[in-house]
């Protein structure tokens, strides 16, 4: 990493318990009062999935007295839901770190692997369905054109309807929750959480976000939730529950940190993996309009979820002066973040790592103000973790190393080589 903090000399226990997944004694004051802790995730794709664990997984360790396993609530949104769901069913940072970055099956008990190429199988079910109206609804659109006498393009509008309504099956997220949850100690009915757990998706025929695991709407599986609310439109097509369809329920809200607002926490923390790459901030940054439409739609779809997001934060803090609200998320000039290919390992691997040590760095530049925020909570920023720079997320073994070095080698090369042809 380019940004270093001061060095200690050696590693604290407390970190390296932390860091193998093993709850150690709560650093909270004798007689301070506990913490009602409340956590809201965006969501942003595999990509976001990678950074909330890494930025997660920093804050945990950093921060004696905070479990994130054990919060007043978890408000998750698309890919944030799926790490909303894992902590309310006590899966820690580390161990998703392990499951989902490592691809590690023996990180958690009864694991299934998730591989994000899975979300590229087609939806062929969807294909099916449109092909098989394609006869009827061009039968209808040449009598309309011959019997009326309408124009070509009123007499075959109706054939919009043959295009998928996604391309991708998102049938994948909802098989790996449901195998997961499936395990003992763990719960795919939000009924039988120990914690309040929320999953926002927007129903597609009004418009309006739905809140899945509130009354009313917590018999839905929970991995049946979470698939609807990152069924991104266009993507994958939207998810029926109960006679309604669902897509990503980002449409409305960004993050939908209010729920957790409304459940009376006071102490919210919020992650969002996805800003707005700034390419002016460094000198020689190629623009975005050279990397063609990808690019052009990517910053487009930053600016306005973050944009919203600045708008809901600056407004929560208004609302409720009485609750700390603290942000994390990624610096405007991070190109890794912007550029980075998720369904790399390696990258994978780089992402994670990436989120873990900014969020390390800004615990530590602004320790002056999150250390009495955390007090007046019980919690304590432990200084000594946040100095030791041999604290990591992922495992540096020698081989590992010298391997990670040549996949990035070869995937620098490959972002090289598609700046230079214009790809």
């Amino acid at each position: 990493m380019s940004k270093q903090l001061k060095q200690s000399p050696a590693r604290p226990a407390p970190a390296r318990a932390k860091q193998a997944g093993i709850k150690p004694a709560s650093g909270r004051p004798a007689g301070a009062k506990a913490a009602r802790v409340g956590l809201a995730l965006a969501g942003g794709g595999p990509l976001a999935a990678v950074y909330e664990i890494g930025a997660l997984a920093a804050l945990e360790e950093a921060v004696d007295g905070l479990d994130l396993t054990e919060a007043e609530i978890y408000v998750g949104v698309s890919a944030g839901g799926i790490i909303a769901a894992g902590l309310a069913n006590g899966v820690t940072p580390r161990q998703m770190c392990r499951l989902f970055i490592e691809s590690d099956v023996d990180a958690v008990d009864g694991a299934v692997l998730f591989k994000p190429e899975t979300l590229l199988r087609p939806a062929c079910d969807e294909f099916e369905k449109r092909a098989a109206a394609l006869p009827g609804l061009l039968a209808g659109s040449l009598v309309h054109y011959w019997g009326r006498n309408g124009s070509l393009a009123a007499s075959f509008e109706r054939m919009k309807e043959v295009l998928p309504a996604g391309f991708f099956t998102g049938d994948a997220i909802g098989e790996f929750l449901r195998a997961s949850f499936a395990q003992a100690g763990r719960s795919d009915d939000f009924r039988r959480l120990r914690h309040k757990l929320v999953i926002v998706a927007t129903d597609l025929d009004t418009g309006k976000p739905v809140r899945f695991g509130t009354p009313g709407r917590d018999h839905v599986p929970i991995s049946r939730a979470v698939q609807a609310s990152a069924a991104v439109p266009g993507l994958f097509p939207p998810v029926e529950i109960d006679g309604e369809h669902f897509v990503d329920g980002a449409l409305r809200k960004t993050m939908h940190a209010s729920i957790a607002l409304e459940h009376g926490v006071d102490l919210l923390l919020c992650v969002n993996p996805i800003v707005p790459y700034n390419a002016g901030i460094r000198a020689g940054a190629r623009k975005l309009a050279s990397g063609g439409l990808v690019d052009v739609l990517a910053q487009t779809l930053r600016a306005i979820l973050h944009s919203r997001l600045e708008t809901g934060m600056a407004g929560y803090r208004v609302s409720h002066p009485e609750v700390d609200i603290l942000l994390f998320q990624p610096d405007e000039d991070d190109a890794e973040m912007f550029f980075s290919n998720i369904f790399s390992y390696n990258n994978r691997r780089r992402m994670g790592e990436l989120a873990y040590q900014n969020t390390r760095l800004t615990l530590w530049q602004q320790r002056a103000t999150l250390g009495p925020q955390l007090a007046r909570h019980g919690l304590r920023l432990n200084l000594a973790v946040l100095r030791d720079t041999s604290l990591s997320l992922v495992s540096q073994t020698p081989a590992r190393k010298a391997l990670a070095r040549l996949e990035a080698t070869l995937d620098d090369l490959e972002r090289y080589l598609k700046v230079a042809h214009g790809i």
